[in-house]
């Protein structure tokens, strides 16, 4: 079947559209753009674009819970191909405000929650299989 629709933007709720446009924007790339006080967008630079909504009542997701308030979503981020560069990427995200969710050194990912308790990924991408 041939697709019939593009992905334009992946949407993100949180209680400060700025802020956390700004924190991806750090770990991404890109220059984020207020189309107004509840959405800001953000071109990623090589990936599909990341708007942020203003949800004044969001509630972050109690990961890894799957029972009550479970994540809808996270991104996974490629982080690089050595845990050197795991290691200084991680480094960045905290020093950003995110804080460790998850981090077991037998895994090909760390998970950490973004400034408004999102979770994401910071990913080992094996050289071969980088895009």
């Amino acid at each position: 079947m041939a697709p019939f629709a593009r992905l334009r933007n992946v949407v993100v709720d949180c209680p400060d559209p700025r802020g956390l446009a700004r924190f991806y924007a750090e770990i991404v790339g890109g220059e984020p753009v207020a189309e107004d006080p509840s959405w800001v967008v953000l071109r990623v630079p090589g990936g599909p674009r990341l708007t942020f909504q203003l949800s004044p009542d969001h509630t972050p997701p109690e990961w890894p819970r799957a029972d009550r308030n479970a994540q809808q979503f996270h991104l996974d981020l490629d982080a690089g191909a050595t845990w050197d560069e795991v290691d200084a990427a991680e480094k960045r995200v905290l020093a950003l405000g995110a804080r460790p969710l998850r981090r077991v050194d037998e895994e090909d990912f760390r998970v950490y929650a973004d400034p408004a308790g999102h979770p994401f990924c910071l990913c080992r991408i094996d050289a071969a299989e980088r895009v």
